[in-house]
């Protein structure tokens, strides 16, 4: 009998949440505070209607639609170039005092590792790009912004919002576009929130990171190790 060829080794793919998980803060409703700060938005109506939408977003119940179309509203108004500058602002006063030591660790061990390492989170684009890349991260997973005819943001999203089932879905499209699937890959995902259980699920190694009450006691049940990065920040 001929020996069959060798099987390929599964590559190592190492999923992270972002905000509560590799972030301390959630990028997404700090953008919304830092636009209140310089002068964009209306400070009671919008910390109004930003506090009920993240509320709905603890909850599991967050149309991320609307969401996006509030959340994006001033970045459209303002133009590319105003938004890029103000967004500059946001990583060196908001941002960068946030990129903690053991985060920023846990990150770097898989890469070194050898690992392919992913951002795959709620918050769009153009809030997170410039953050993945302070990680050192290049392959985010993010909800993708509609562009119009002259190239900026309309505020609609763009195919399916990484969010929630939609992580998964996204996950696979991110894997398919490299001619893979899940059973190519042994896979890891860190996240703070039930909101994600359906990736938990499917990845190979689920790790519920600085957990919510609710994603803390499921870890705790089904026997997923529990990670506290910020306990003593």
């Amino acid at each position: 009998m001929t020996a069959g060829a060798p099987t390929a080794p599964r590559m190592s793919l190492a999923l992270f949440d972002l905000d509560h998980t590799l972030l301390p803060i959630d990028s997404d409703y700090s953008w919304g505070e830092f636009t209140i700060d310089i002068g964009w938005c209306d400070p009671v109506v919008f910390r109004r209607r930003n506090e009920e939408f993240f509320a709905h977003y603890k909850a599991g119940t967050l149309d991320i639609h609307d969401y996006v179309r509030f959340a994006t509203d001033a970045v459209r108004e303002r133009g590319p170039e105003a938004a890029a500058a103000a967004h500059e602002r946001f990583m060196r006063d908001v941002i960068r005092p946030q990129l903690v030591a053991p985060a920023r660790e846990l990150v770097q061990r898989h890469q070194l590792a050898g690992d392919t390492v992913v951002i795959v989170t709620a918050t769009n684009e153009f809030v997170t790009r410039p953050i993945a890349q302070a990680f050192g991260v290049q392959e985010l997973i993010a909800v993708q912004l509609q562009r119009g005819p002259d190239g900026w943001i309309t505020g609609e999203i763009a195919g399916v919002p990484s969010a929630r089932e939609g992580k998964v879905t996204r996950v696979e499209q991110w894997l398919a576009d490299r001619s893979l699937d899940w059973s190519d890959v042994d896979s890891t995902f860190y996240t703070d929130s039930l909101n994600d259980l359906a990736l938990l699920e499917r990845v190979d190694h689920p790790v519920a990171t600085n957990p919510d009450d609710r994603l803390r006691a499921l870890a705790s049940d089904r026997g997923w190790p529990i990670l506290d990065l910020f306990a003593k920040q």
